[in-house]
């Protein structure tokens, strides 16, 4: 019986040790984001698709999808965005279980621009998130962002720019449900990049993020795609 029982601990331990996510590995995103502002008007469309992969490409982590409805009041400096997001979220390893969220979310995007380069916007979200096998959940997300061209005083075409950001992420409540509990801190997001301005309408950008959470932290490459329409 004692045999039985060691042997049983054994395996379970094992089993959880490959399930662990390799912190040391580095993933990849890949994303698409897109703006449309309908013409002589203060509302327009925004959004994003990104498939994100927990080794590069093959170990799927998340295929998000979302779009929104934006509002910029006239002379306000601010623009108001209230969209729906999509998540299908994958297990690190050869799992090939995934979970789903539906999500609802508001924004406000605030630019701000320092002296003759320095390029700051400020991001203010909250989310209502409907994960499956968990209650209702809610989330604060704050992310600054700046962008420092390198070439130009602006983000003209031909523009060569540094890019960077942090986002922090914090949970509404703690109880998910089932007697399990989140902490209020969720998780920090921090970002590297070059970006490419190849016209008006489109920028390219590549760079390495890092991110935590409370269980683990891992690197992440990220291509992205801009895209005014």
């Amino acid at each position: 019986m004692k045999f039985k029982l060691l042997a049983l601990i054994f395996f379970v331990s094992i089993y959880k040790g490959f399930s662990q996510i390799d912190e040391s590995q580095t993933g990849a995103w890949y994303m698409y984001f897109y703006s449309h502002q309908f013409k002589n008007s203060q509302w327009g469309i925004q959004g994003d698709f990104q498939y994100r992969d927990w080794q590069g490409l093959g170990d799927k982590e998340q295929l998000l999808l979302r779009s929104g409805i934006t509002y910029s009041p006239k002379d306000a400096g601010v623009k108001f965005t209230l969209g729906y997001g999509n998540v299908t979220t994958g297990q690190f390893g050869e799992s090939d279980d995934t979970s789903a969220e539906s999500r609802i979310y508001q924004e406000a995007l605030i630019p701000q621009k320092l002296g003759n380069r320095f390029y700051l916007t400020h991001r203010f979200r909250y989310e209502q998130r409907f994960v499956e096998d968990q209650d209702f959940r809610t989330r604060y997300r704050y992310n600054l962002f700046l962008n420092v061209p390198l070439n130009s005083k602006a983000l003209s075409p031909k523009a060569i720019y540094v890019a960077l950001y942090n986002e922090l992420f914090i949970n509404g409540q703690t109880d998910i449900g089932d007697g399990r509990e989140v902490q209020i801190f969720d998780r920090n997001r921090t970002y590297l990049g070059v970006g490419y301005v190849l016209n008006p309408k489109i920028r390219f950008q590549f760079g390495w993020m890092n991110q935590k959470t409370v269980t683990w932290g891992k690197g992440q490459l990220q291509f992205s795609m801009h895209h005014r329409i």
